[in-house]
C-alpha cells in the first residue's frame, strides 16, 4: 500500500499541491477569523444589553479576529510569488516536488494555526466582553491575554515562511 501512496504523491503535479496549499492558507484563515468574530460578536451584543458602554471598546476583539484573516491573505500572496515556470521535462524533478510540498505544507501550517488563533481570540474576546459588562477594571487585564492569543497567528506565519524558505522553483500553469 505504501508504494501506491508514494506513487500517487509523486504523480500529482507539484503545482496542484502548491495551489491547494495557497487555497488552504486563505480559506482556513478566513474560517478561523469568521468563527472568532461570531463568538466575540454574539457575546458582545448580548453583554451590551446590560452595559451599553462596552460596545465600542470591545470591538478591538473583532479587529484581532480580522487580523487573523489578513495573516492568511498575506501568506497566500507570499506563497503565490514563489510559483515559477519550469520546463515540462522538469515538472517531476525532486526539486520541483519538494517546492510543491513545501508550499503545500506552508499553506496548511498557516491555515490551521490561524483557525486555532481565531477560535482562541474569539473565546477570549467573548470572555472580555462578558467580564467587562460586569466589572470594567477587568478589560485591560483580559485584553493582554487576548494579545498573547493573537500571537498564535503570527507564530503560524513565521513557521510557514520558514517552511518554504529555500524552495523557489515550481511549475506554472501553462
Amino acid at each position: 500500500m505504501s508504494s501506491s501512496w508514494s506513487r500517487a504523491l509523486t504523480q500529482i503535479s507539484p503545482y496542484t499541491f502548491a495551489s491547494i496549499g495557497i487555497a488552504i492558507s486563505i480559506g482556513v484563515s478566513v474560517l478561523g477569523a469568521a468563527w472568532g468574530i461570531y463568538i466575540t460578536g454574539s457575546s458582545l451584543i448580548g453583554a451590551a444589553i446590560k452595559a451599553p458602554r462596552i460596545t465600542s471598546k470591545n470591538l478591538i476583539s473583532v479587529i484581532f479576529c480580522e487580523a487573523v484573516a489578513i495573516y492568511g491573505v498575506i501568506v497566500a500572496i507570499i506563497l503565490q510569488t514563489k510559483l515559477e515556470s519550469v520546463p515540462s521535462s522538469k515538472i517531476y524533478d525532486p526539486e520541483s516536488l519538494r517546492a510543491g510540498y513545501a508550499i503545500f505544507a506552508s499553506g496548511i501550517i498557516v491555515g490551521f494555526a490561524n483557525l486555532m488563533c481565531g477560535l482562541c481570540v474569539g473565546i477570549i474576546g467573548s470572555s472580555c466582553a462578558l467580564s467587562d459588562a460586569q466589572n470594567s477594571t477587568l478589560f485591560v487585564k483580559i485584553l493582554v491575554i487576548e494579545i498573547f492569543g493573537s500571537a498564535l497567528g503570527l507564530f503560524g506565519v513565521i513557521v510557514a515562511c520558514a517552511a518554504h524558505l529555500d524552495h523557489n522553483q515550481i511549475i506554472s500553469c501553462c
